[in-house]
């Protein structure tokens, strides 16, 4: 692969980026966000942001034989709107206007330059943050006449499309999360602890429902759900397929100018 072919925007070159804009292949650049926050006590802090980045990069290596699409990936978000994790050490918070001022920041630097075709990919589901997520880029919407891509994963008819561990709440740390940082950074898990934690039958999205607010509270007494010790490699990459599979639904759909912004699932807005 020549550098003007990477999948990653961040490292090509100014000439190969003002190539992508007459290109025969509409560019579509995808822009993880995650969270830094506790994430049990075998996987890392930076659970959310690999899950992101690592769909962006299955959507783009997809793409790259595509014969109307070519994906990027942008330099991912890493920092989140993240209370729920404050009693344990490693939470890194921004607040709901620093993350709202920099998603639509980097929305309008790209348009101004003509790339038009942006979608959002995020993987930290803290109700403050998906809705943050959404009015930034209702605000885009409103004063910029742009729609950006977002792949809500709180929406119903998403998690339908995903395991079973991910339809059950428990996606924190859990079978869902591990498996795929398992297929994406395997290095960063601790196994050995991760094959020893007791599965804790914990609906995060029915706790939060309920009115609580910390993990403390939910009952993530060790910051993770669900079954971890079942993770592993083959199913994360299976899952990362199918997350591929639906951020590309969505680059399509902007590209044609017929949808690819999800609404607000679960917890709506702000």
């Amino acid at each position: 692969m020549t550098p003007g072919q990477s999948l990653y925007f961040a490292h090509l070159a100014y000439p190969h980026a003002e190539e992508l804009l007459g290109a025969e292949h509409a560019p579509v650049l995808f822009l993880p966000v995650g969270a830094t926050e506790p994430h049990g006590p075998h996987a890392p802090l930076a659970t959310d942001a690999i899950i992101s980045q690592a769909m962006c990069e299955r959507a783009a290596e997809r793409l790259a034989a595509d014969e109307q699409l070519r994906g990027l990936v942008l330099p991912a978000i890493p920092f989140g709107v993240t209370r729920y994790a404050q009693a344990f050490p490693g939470i890194v918070h921004v607040d709901e206007t620093t993350l709202s001022a920099l998603i639509g920041d980097v929305c309008r630097s790209l348009f101004s330059q003509g790339f038009d075709n942006l979608v959002v990919a995020n993987s930290h589901f803290e109700p403050d943050h998906v809705a943050t997520l959404h009015n930034a880029l209702d605000q885009v919407e409103r004063e910029d006449e742009r729609t950006v891509g977002f792949l809500d994963l709180t929406r119903r008819e998403r998690a339908q499309r995903l395991t079973e561990a991910f339809r059950r709440g428990e996606s924190h740390a859990d079978r869902y999360e591990t498996s795929i940082v398992l297929a994406a950074r395997p290095e960063l898990v601790d196994i050995d602890t991760m094959k020893e934690l007791p599965y804790l039958p914990i609906n995060m999205a029915k706790a939060i429902a309920a009115g609580k607010n910390e993990f403390e509270e939910i009952g993530l007494t060790r910051a993770y759900a669900g079954a971890p010790s079942e993770a592993s490699a083959e199913e994360g990459n299976a899952t990362l397929d199918l997350l591929a599979e639906m951020l590309i639904e969505c680059a399509r759909a902007i590209v044609d100018g017929t949808g690819g912004r999800d609404q607000p699932g679960l917890f709506g807005r702000a």
